[in-house]
This record gives C-alpha cells, structure tokens and sequence, in this order.
C-alpha cells in the first residue's frame, strides 16, 4: 500500500485536531494524548514521511517487522512500541530491536521472559499490561478480576517497568450513521476504574499512568474516557 506524503499529512493533521478536541471535552489538555502510527500496511517511505512530520512514535503488531524496519531506520528518531501479541520466543529479537515500549504483556510467563532477556542486556524494558476489557475469547490479554496478581508479579521484576494498561475494545461496524463508538465506551471505562484501582492499592512502586487505548474507530471516546495513548493506523493512511 502506497500512500502519497500529502496524504499522510492532511490525515494526521485531521486526526491530531479529532484528540485535541477529545481532550478538551474531557477537561485535559491535548499534549497528555500520544498517538502511535500503526504501519503495518505501509512501507519504510510512508514511515518516513510520518518521521518528516514529526509523528515518532511508530507501533507494529509482528515482531519481525518491527526488527526489520528498525534496522533499516536506525538512523533516525523513531520510538518503537510493540502493540501485538508478543510469543516469549520472540522477545529477544524485539528487545535487541530496542523497542521502547511493549503494550502486549499478558502473562506472568511472558514477563519472566522480558525480564530475563532485559537482565541479559542490562536494560530497562517500559510495559504495558494487556487486559481483555471486553471479555471476548477471541481477544488476548489478561481477565480485569486477574489484573492485580499479575501487576504485583511484574512488580517484582526490577529490568520491567509497569507503566499501565492496554486493551482493544470489540470491532465497531460502519453502519449509515458512521461508526457508533458509544458501543464501546464501557470498555474504555471499564479500563479507567481498574488503573485507579490499581493505583490505589499501591501495587507498583509508583503510580501507573499510561491508558493504551483506542484505534480508528473509537479513538475519540477513548481519549474522552482518559486513553493516554491511542493507536491509529487506517485513518491515517486511507
């Protein structure tokens, strides 16, 4: 998929000015939003002109991909998150990628795995906790009921740094109204509650700060409901 520059600039623009407006409705300010450019239907040109723009922080769903396309952009700014579902045998090549943040983890195992790659680098690894919100069995992540005994086993990780949550929220179908994300408000919700319950309960050192929450479809509600970090891509390079 090709996507012309001036494309990819009117689509950011527009999608930049859609979370600066959800953030002010919701009482915050726009600079608390990060937006991560999914590219995996794009090549290393369209990643590029995002870089030109100015949009650095860059999400891919394989692990492959993201070591590929680091290598070959090494030399330039870009803040790699993995946002798939991440395989324990994966995670010594994406560590040695230097992804800067992981939105996937799901499991006390795949921790364990994370810190035990990390240790091996000496390095400090920045990580979401993936849960499963909407209860979907075709979704990966870990139950809500769950979430407190594995965020207190990742806390006793030292190379690991719990820094939130994630979640996907089901599929909203484009009807003739346009999409109806209040469908999936709830979730989003839902997400918020159990970080402040977390929080309050003291299970990491500090508080956790970062809601990884909403894709093209419901970004806006997402960020309306406290998301820190949206992760867009086909509104981006449609």
């Amino acid at each position: 998929m090709t996507v012309s520059p001036q494309r990819i600039a009117d689509n950011l623009k527009r999608v930049g000015g859609k979370i600066a407006e959800a953030a002010v409705r919701s009482g915050r300010s726009p600079e608390d939003v990060r937006l991560v450019a999914v590219t995996k239907t794009v090549g290393l040109e369209e990643i590029r002109t995002l870089l030109a723009l100015g949009q650095c922080d860059i999400g891919e769903n394989r692990v492959q991909a993201l070591v590929e396309r680091a290598a070959e952009l090494a030399d330039l700014p870009v803040r790699w998150h993995m946002i798939g579902h991440l395989q324990r045998n994966k995670v010594k090549p994406l560590l040695s990628a230097a992804a800067d943040m992981i939105h996937s983890v799901d499991s006390e195992r795949l921790a364990l795995e994370i810190e035990k790659r990390a240790a091996v680098e000496n390095r400090s690894v920045d990580c979401l906790m993936e849960v499963n919100a909407s209860g979907e069995e075709s979704k990966w992540g870990t139950r809500p009921e769950d979430a407190e005994n594995l965020a207190r086993k990742i806390a006793a990780l030292p190379h690991i740094r719990l820094r939130g949550l994630m979640t996907m929220a089901p599929f909203v179908a484009e009807g003739p109204a346009g999409n109806d994300a209040e469908e999936v408000r709830p979730i989003f919700v839902g997400l918020r509650e159990l970080l402040a319950s977390l929080n309050q309960k003291h299970v990491m050192p500090e508080p956790m700060t970062e809601l990884s929450m909403g894709m093209t479809q419901d970004f806006e509600v997402a960020v309306e409901e406290g998301a820190t970090i949206v992760r867009i891509g086909t509104a981006i390079f449609r």
